[in-house]
């Protein structure tokens, strides 16, 4: 048996140095060292031996395994070496050559606009304030002047979840919970963006998902004139400075009175033209003084608080401000259209 492993070992170690890929390497660690293998045969067949042959047979069978084991694994490390040394001669990269800018994203333009319009209500004193988008009746709408079974709901076909439970038409709801949490006590100071959802059907003016930017201020002597000073600062800087404005009367059952804002037409300088329909004023927002009944719903005495809210639509303004003429275009992910805002 001491023949049998000395002449084992030659054979697995001259056919480990003969091997060229690690398929024929692994053949030969199969072959010598497998269950199978000679040498697990020796092992098995040490039971006919003498008892004071066991032990040195035992010790030779294990010192020949470790020796082609060790060969094997110092084989297949100079193949991968090898492997490796050839694979970065064939793949040397010149680091000399300039590399290829990565593209970069960046906010979408509703974003940066809705961003943009934060900061400046942000320098008048505002608050940021957000709510669910899945919101309950109360507050979308009873909260808000619009009990069950008023026409003017009829304005806001909504999409339905329960009776009592849909998504929102507008952000007001996140106002009436603001005031709800203030608990009858003033200042209330706060914009509210997000996105909103009506049943309209989708064309160029039209989404069933959009976004709204609401603002509310409520105190103490708070008048229209308090309004119309915020939203003459919010178009000069939105519009340019040489933005006019005008209030329009207007109705909204949370508001009372309620006003449409239009600003100066900037493509004929309010001379009137194709943009404008020929009357040099563009509708930009609805706004108008709380409604008394809001108020008292929040909790607020109407006799002591008064306040005044707007509500604009950052879609609107962005095709306003850059000359966009489809709606559809913020949310089909065209990159084309959206390269054009990448820096606005």
């Amino acid at each position: 048996m001491q023949e049998r492993l000395v002449e084992l070992k030659t054979e697995a170690l001259e056919k480990v140095a003969q091997a060229e890929d690690a398929k024929a390497l692994q053949d030969v660690k199969v072959q010598y060292l497998g269950k199978k293998g000679p040498i697990t045969e020796v092992l098995r067949g040490m039971g006919k031996l003498p008892k004071e042959e066991r032990p040195v047979i035992g010790q030779m069978a294990n010192d020949v395994r470790e020796e082609i084991s060790t060969a094997i694994d110092e084989k297949q490390t100079k193949m991968e070496e090898a492997a490796l040394e050839k694979q970065l001669q064939e793949e040397t990269i010149d680091v000399t050559l300039p590399g290829r800018p990565a593209q970069t994203g960046g906010p979408h333009l509703l974003t940066s606009l809705i961003e943009e319009i934060e900061d400046l209500f942000i320098g008048m004193g505002f608050e940021i304030a957000e709510g669910p988008e899945v919101e309950v009746d109360y507050y979308n709408f009873e909260a808000l002047n619009l009990p069950k079974g008023h026409p003017a709901r009829d304005m806001q076909d909504s999409f339905y979840i329960t009776e009592e439970m849909l998504m929102r038409t507008h952000t007001s709801p996140v106002q009436a919970r603001t005031m709800e949490q203030h608990k009858g006590k003033g200042p209330v100071k706060v914009i509210c963006p997000g996105k909103v959802y009506r049943r309209d059907t989708d064309d160029a003016t039209h989404s069933h998902q959009f976004t709204q930017i609401e603002g509310l201020l409520v105190d103490k002597h708070v008048r229209m004139s308090d309004l119309k000073g915020v939203l003459n600062a919010f178009a000069k800087q939105m519009f340019g400075e040489e933005r006019e404005i005008r209030l329009r009367p207007s109705f909204f059952p949370f508001t009372e009175p309620s006003v449409e804002m239009d600003i100066s037409c900037k493509m004929c300088g309010g001379e009137g033209c194709s943009v404008c329909k020929g009357t040099g004023w563009i509708e930009i927002l609805g706004a108008g003084m709380v409604h008394p009944n809001v108020l008292e719903m929040a909790g607020y005495d109407p006799n002591e608080y008064t306040g005044f809210a707007f509500g604009m639509g950052p879609e609107r303004i962005a095709m306003l401000k850059y000359g966009i003429d489809d709606i559809r275009h913020f949310y089909t992910n065209d990159v084309r259209f959206l390269n054009q805002f990448h820096k606005a």
